[in-house]
Formats: structure tokens, sequence, C-alpha cells
């Protein structure tokens, strides 16, 4: 019978910064449970790894962690480095349903030669390449969500006919579903709609049908106490294990932030924190759009005039183009940057954990990507939501209103807030009627992670679980 200190399992990654760093988290959760954790990801991330540390592919491994019991492994997608995988993403997914796909497969059967694997862990981007593979192994396969489990079950209930949907042509058509607050169109994930590339939606297609094929486990990075109802409704359709938030443990006051294991695919620029240390205790606005965002001219127009007329300081986060983007470069208007010398830090990348973790960032203007909200709660800091696609505009709705630890911002589908809609918002959540409720809330959310997350609580013992059942389920299959 295996031990726990024999368990090994393979997580196989999306190249995105959003699933890197929680896939190392989540890693990291598993190997302090003394289990031995293999990363599978496309060598588009190991170029970027190295460009941004200068650091030589000799020493990978040991960069994102000192415990001998990781390692990283790559392949290649099929692409050149220097593609813009996000302007031509259908040529990026054929590649990896074709070339990358059996270039993952070699490397995991090679993988499987020379060790006992007891999971393969996927990513949802990845899931449907892995099936072929995993059963000719006979591994079983985890289902690894980057998302809140809301949006699992929109997706799932919907790609799999479990409930009726109304028009989706109609973004104000209203939508009841088990577990969840009542809905509009315009907030469900935008793969869902019409709209949406065919290419791209048959993605999620794929993957609602490989949880009833091919996956044994689905985990959640989420907090089993933020969605008790949808973690619930989903029970009888497919389990969930919520083992939420991944975030850096340093966040949660376990190691010094010099420790927190996190992977950056762009040069750092950590002067910010020198920065922050010269401004007074909830006075400035973080302003971060992810890793894929891409603002237009009139979006960072609108952000930068409403910052100006704020008067209130701000690091903003406008990330460097990738060489080979076809994406506008944009401008700041004409002479902002002077009117707001002192008070205003541009920078092209930044460590985010350790920027909502200072006690000088009042409030965080953010696209409501899963990863940016998790550390924002985490740390404390209310959110001004600017929801664009995928997931973002239900994490929005269910997350922030839900939790109503911050405002979002009302604009129409397809356009622009404006700059007083983005004004209201930073004078609601920094200094109007609301904003020391609004604060209170973020801070007794705060609360609830460390509690999930220490020993005992509702995260830790949902990872015990996890690896009892792929131990139990080893076993059965070795009896």
């Amino acid at each position: 019978m295996a031990t726990k200190e024999e368990v090994s399992v393979m997580i196989v990654s999306n190249a995105a910064q959003g699933h890197i760093n929680p896939t190392l988290r989540f890693a990291n959760r598993l190997i302090s449970k003394n289990v031995h954790v293999t990363i599978v990801t496309t060598e588009l991330v190991q170029n970027r790894i190295l460009n941004a540390h200068n650091v030589p592919s000799t020493t990978l491994n040991q960069q994102p962690s000192q415990n001998k019991q990781i390692q990283f492994e790559f392949f290649s997608d099929g692409l050149s480095l220097d593609f813009d995988r996000e302007k031509n993403s259908e040529t990026f997914i054929n590649s990896m349903k074709t070339i990358g796909a059996k270039n993952m497969s070699t490397l995991i059967t090679n993988l499987a030669k020379v060790r006992d694997y007891y999971c393969i862990i996927v990513d949802p981007v990845l899931l449907t390449n892995i099936e072929n593979v995993s059963n000719e192994l006979n591994i079983p396969v985890a289902f690894l969500w980057m998302q809140p489990c809301a949006t699992f079950s929109i997706s799932y209930r919907y790609f799999r006919n479990v409930n009726s949907f109304p028009d989706l042509n109609n973004p104000n058509e209203i939508v009841q579903l088990p577990g969840l607050p009542l809905l509009k169109v315009r907030d469900f994930p935008t793969y869902m709609l019409p709209s949406f590339p065919p290419h791209c939606r048959q993605i999620m297609v794929d993957m609602c049908q490989a949880c009833d094929t091919n996956v044994k486990w689905v985990i959640a990075n989420t907090v089993y106490e933020w969605e008790v109802e949808g973690v619930k409704s989903m029970s009888s359709l497919s389990p969930v294990y919520t083992v939420g938030p991944l975030v850096s443990d340093f966040m949660i006051g376990k190691n010094d932030v010099t420790n927190n294991n996190m992977i950056n695919m762009w040069n750092v620029e950590d002067s910010c924190i020198d920065w922050l240390d010269n401004k007074p205790n909830s006075s400035v606005i973080y302003i971060a759009f992810g890793s894929i965002v891409v603002l237009t001219q009139k979006e960072v127009d609108n952000i930068a005039n409403a910052l100006k007329n704020s008067k209130k300081s701000f690091l903003w986060v406008i990330k460097p183009t990738l060489k080979g983007s076809e994406n506008d470069a944009t401008e700041f208007p004409k002479g902002f940057l002077e009117e707001t010398k002192g008070r205003g830090l541009v920078v092209t990348w930044c460590n985010q954990e350790k920027v909502l973790s200072h006690p000088a960032v009042a409030c965080f203007l953010s696209h409501c990507g899963w990863s940016s909200m998790i550390e924002s709660v985490t740390a404390g800091v209310p959110v001004i939501g600017y929801p664009y696609w995928l997931d973002q505009p239900t994490i929005a709705k269910i997350i922030v209103k839900q939790f109503d630890n911050g405002v979002i911002l009302n604009y129409e589908v397809n356009e622009v807030p404006s700059v007083e809609e983005i004004e209201r918002c930073i004078k609601e959540v920094m200094e109007g009627q609301e904003a020391k409720e609004i604060k209170k809330r973020a801070l007794d959310l705060k609360g609830s992670v460390k509690k999930a997350l220490e020993e005992g609580g509702s995260s830790d013992k949902s990872i015990d679980q996890f690896i009892n059942d792929v131990v139990d389920a080893h076993n059965l299959a070795k009896a």
C-alpha cells in the first residue's frame, strides 16, 4: 500500500501568467503534504522566465522553489517563441491540439517511465489534449479550475445541457441557476455567448464533456465559505475540492515576503515598493489589468484623466508589448505625467502580491481576473471592478457584488467607462459614505482566507481529502 510520502503527481499548466502562479502555489501546498510534484508547461514559459530573470536554464528548477520535491518540464507548442499567440489565437489553439499535444504526450510518457504518477492534474485549456495519453498510461485525471466555482457551475450547466437557458443574444435576460444569485446574460462568461469566436468556445465545450468522461476529480481555486451554495449545488454533478485561495504564503503571514514562490514572466520593477513606503496608509490607487488585457487608447485616456482629476496618488501597471505583438502602442494624454508627477508612478510590471499587501494601497482598479481578485481579498483591499471578457463579468457580479467589498464600473456592453464614472467609483471607495464599510468588509474577507488555509481549515482539509482519495484510487488500481 502506498503512503503519502511516495505520492507523485503531475500538473500540466497553460502558459498564461494567471495560470502558472496558481499552479505553482498549489504545487507548493501539495509539497507541504509530502507529495512530489512535476509541473509540465510550454517552452514559452521557460523562455519568458529566463529572459525576465536573466538566469541560465540549468538553474530554472531551483528558481521557484528550493524544495527538491518539485521539478519543471517543458514542451514546444509547435510555434516560434516570438509568435503572437494572443492575436492569432486560432492558429495557436490548432497548433496546441496537434503538434503541441503530440509533444506534450511524448514528454508525459517519458516522465511516466521513470516515476509512478498517481494523478495528472490538468489546466482547463489543456484538458482535452491529455485524454489519450492519460488513458494509455492508466493515470487518472484531476481538473484544476482556476476560477470560482460559480463560473464552473454556469459553464457546466450550459454546455452539458443540465439546465435550460434563455436567448443569449439578449444581454439583459434574467437567469436563475441553482446555488447562484439572479444573473443577467451580460453577467455570463463571454465564452458562452454566440458572439465569442467558435474555436475558443469549443475549448469550453470539450472541457465540460471531458469532465463527464475522463475527469475523476475537480479542484477549484476558491474558498468553501465564499461559495457554499454554489459548491453544494455542484456536488451531485461533479464533487469539487475547494483548495483556495492559491496565493503566496507570505500573504497570510507564513513566510518572509522575499520567499514568495512566484514566477514573473516580465521584469519586475521593485522600485514601486520603495515609492509606496513614502506614501500614507490607504492613500494609493493601484491599477493593473493582468497579463493579457491590452488597453485601448480611449481606455488609457479615460483612466488617466480620472486619476488626474481625483487628486489621489496612484500606482499604474501597464504591461509592455511583447515581441512580435501587433497590438498598437498607447500613449498617455498630453501633460498627464507632468501634472501627476510625485503622486503617480507608472511601471511595466510589479510583484502584485507585494503591492496589494502594502499598507499604502487603498483600493485596486482591476479587470476582475480571478487571480487578481483572490489576491485583493487576501490582502483586504477593496476593488473597483472593470471587467472585460471571459470569466471577468461573472466574477465582478458574483464575487465583488456578493461580497460587497468594492464597486463595479457602470458601462454598457462594448463601451468604455466614462471619466466621470471612473472618478465616481474612486470617490465611493476611498472617501464616500460607504468607504469605511467597504473597507471593513474587505478586512473581514481577509480573515476568512487565513482561517480556510490554516491547519484544519476548509481548504486545508480539502487538500488532505484530495490526496487521500488519490492514494486510495491508486492503491485500488494496483490491488
